[in-house]
C-alpha cells in the first residue's frame, strides 16, 4: 500500500523528478568538464599499430597535453624529437554533429576510441624538423640545418631525448628511385612546415609520403606513457 501511494503521490513523483533533473546535470557538468580538460590539456591515446617501434608498441596508452604555453620571441611550442598527435583528416574542422558523436565516443572510452579512428585520420609521429629547416635522409637517418645554422647534425643531435629507431636491412641493389631506398633528398621547410616520421623507418605512412606538415595539424604532444605500468616513461 505503502509503494503504491508513492507511486501515486504528486509530492513523491516530484521528488523523483528532481533527483533525476540532479542526476542529469551533474553528468552534463562533468561531461562538459572531461572535454573541456581533454580538447584543451590532455587527452589519451592508444597506439593501435607498431609504426613507432622499438620505443613504442602496439597497446601502449600515452598521455598528451594539448595545452602549448607560448614561448618569448616567438619561439615554436613543439621541439625537435617531440611525439606528437597529427591530425591528418583535419578533423577539428568537420561538421558540428559529427564531432559531436565522437566526443561522445571519447567520452564514454576514456579518450581511447574515436569514430575517426577506422578512418586512420590520426597517427602519432615524432618530429623531426621544425619550420625554415634543411633536411635530408641517408641510410634512414636524417639531418638536419636548423635555420639559420651553418652546420647540420643528426636528428638525434637536436632531439631533447634519446630514442632508438628501427632501422630496417635494404637489398643492396635498391637505389633511391625505390621506396624504403633509406634516402630522401635535401629540402628545406617553409615557414608553415614540420617534418614528422615513425620510428619504424620501414613504415612510410609519414612526410615521406605526405609530404611536410603544418603545425596546426598537430593537435597535442606526449608527456608520458603510462600503460603497461611496467613501461612508465616520461616525455
Amino acid at each position: 500500500m505503502f509503494d503504491k501511494w508513492m507511486q501515486y503521490s504528486y509530492a513523491a513523483q516530484k521528488h523523483q523528478r528532481h533527483r533525476y533533473l540532479k542526476f542529469f546535470f551533474i553528468f552534463f557538468i562533468l561531461f562538459l568538464l572531461y572535454n573541456a580538460i581533454s580538447v584543451f590539456l590532455i587527452s589519451v591515446w592508444a597506439l593501435n599499430n607498431d609504426t613507432m617501434q622499438p620505443g613504442l608498441s602496439y597497446g601502449d596508452h600515452l598521455l598528451f597535453t594539448s595545452f602549448f604555453i607560448p614561448f618569448k620571441e616567438n619561439r615554436f611550442p613543439i621541439n625537435r624529437g617531440n611525439i606528437v598527435l597529427v591530425d591528418m583528416g583535419n578533423i577539428k574542422n568537420r561538421k558540428a554533429p559529427i564531432k559531436a558523436i565522437d566526443v561522445i565516443v571519447r567520452f564514454f572510452t576514456g579518450q581511447s576510441r574515436s569514430i575517426f579512428m577506422q578512418e586512420d585520420q590520426y597517427y602519432i609521429k615524432r618530429v623531426i624538423a621544425l619550420p625554415g629547416d634543411e633536411i635530408y635522409m641517408n641510410n634512414f637517418v636524417f639531418r638536419i640545418k636548423p635555420a639559420g645554422s651553418p652546420y647540420s647534425l643528426t636528428e638525434f643531435e637536436l632531439a631533447q631525448r634519446p630514442y632508438h629507431p628501427a632501422i630496417p636491412n635494404v637489398p643492396a641493389i635498391w637505389d633511391e628511385t625505390i621506396p624504403f631506398s633509406g634516402n630522401m633528398d635535401t629540402i628545406v621547410l617553409g615557414p608553415d612546415e614540420c617534418f614528422v616520421v615513425s620510428d619504424d623507418r620501414s613504415n612510410t605512412n609519414d612526410s615521406r609520403t605526405w609530404g611536410p606538415v603544418s603545425p596546426s595539424l598537430i593537435t597535442a604532444k606526449a608527456v608520458l606513457r603510462f600503460w603497461p605500468v611496467v613501461k612508465f616513461e616520461l616525455y
